[in-house]
């Protein structure tokens, strides 16, 4: 096999290994922080917020399906921007619409699965080891938004109901991981349907994380500056992405190519 076929092999996302989900969990927790810092901290509301996130994510979506590899840098920002448009849209849907916490995980729930069942029919898989041509790019990226939002809209939902607060909320989100891990490890699970359950997870982990980083004391939080925290999350992640070897999925064809 020829180095151009190795390359048409290899999805355009990486290889799904613990490095991946630590980025991911740092990058959630980014999301919180930056989309409060424009929303709040900036006092342009969940509305432009969401604009301003939703811009970039095209941009960004666009730019990673006219790639014609698999690019670290380009790849993790746009899961980027996608938790922060997550994170003002969730706010704008739960709050500025009024459906509240209940309401708006079920809509946002509902989507995700909407998505997933509309990219199984068109493409067959929804695994993300396909991701590599044009169409599974856009219903990878389109359900990893919805998945963000919702996450957010969960991590809220959990955090403020109950009494249980932000590290409440996170060791709750922790323990479902852990669960998953375990299944993971010692199961046959779908490793499809396990990688979404982790992805959608992750998304209300760092949620609360970044509440409790940047929400004040008298809500439980540390009352860390919020423009600081998402400054400090940034740089931890684009030392990750330095350190960390980063490398494509492969796609399933490559296993049986000779």
């Amino acid at each position: 096999m020829t180095i151009g076929d190795r390359r048409e092999l290899l999805s355009k996302v990486p290889a799904i290994t613990l490095g991946f989900w630590i980025i991911k969990i740092l990058a959630t927790t980014l999301g919180e922080t930056a989309g409060d810092t424009v929303s709040m901290s900036m006092n342009l509301g969940y509305l432009v917020g969401t604009a301003i996130f939703l811009t970039a994510l095209i941009a960004l979506v666009w730019w990673q399906v006219a790639a014609t590899r698999f690019h670290p840098f380009l790849y993790w920002s746009t899961i980027i921007a996608s938790t922060t448009a997550g994170t003002t849209m969730a706010d704008f849907a739960t709050r500025s619409l009024g459906i509240g916490y209940p309401g708006g995980s079920t809509l946002l729930f509902v989507c995700v699965l909407a998505s997933l069942f509309a990219w199984y029919r068109t493409l067959g898989s929804i695994s993300v080891d396909t991701v590599r041509e044009p169409k599974a790019e856009l219903f990878y990226w389109l359900t990893i938004t919805f998945s963000q939002t919702l996450g957010t809209a969960l991590g809220d939902w959990t955090a403020d109901t109950g009494g249980l607060g932000y590290l409440g909320a996170a060791a709750i989100f922790s323990a479902m991981l852990a669960v998953l891990a375990g299944l993971y490890f010692w199961t046959k699970a779908s490793r499809i349907f396990l990688f979404w359950a982790a992805f959608i997870l992750t998304r209300p982990l760092g949620a609360a994380v970044g509440d409790f980083l940047d929400k004040p004391i008298a809500k439980g939080g540390l009352d860390f500056s919020r423009p600081l925290a998402s400054a400090v999350l940034a740089a931890a992640i684009l030392a990750l992405i330095v350190i960390l070897p980063q490398r494509a999925g492969q796609h399933p064809g490559e296993n049986g190519a000779g």
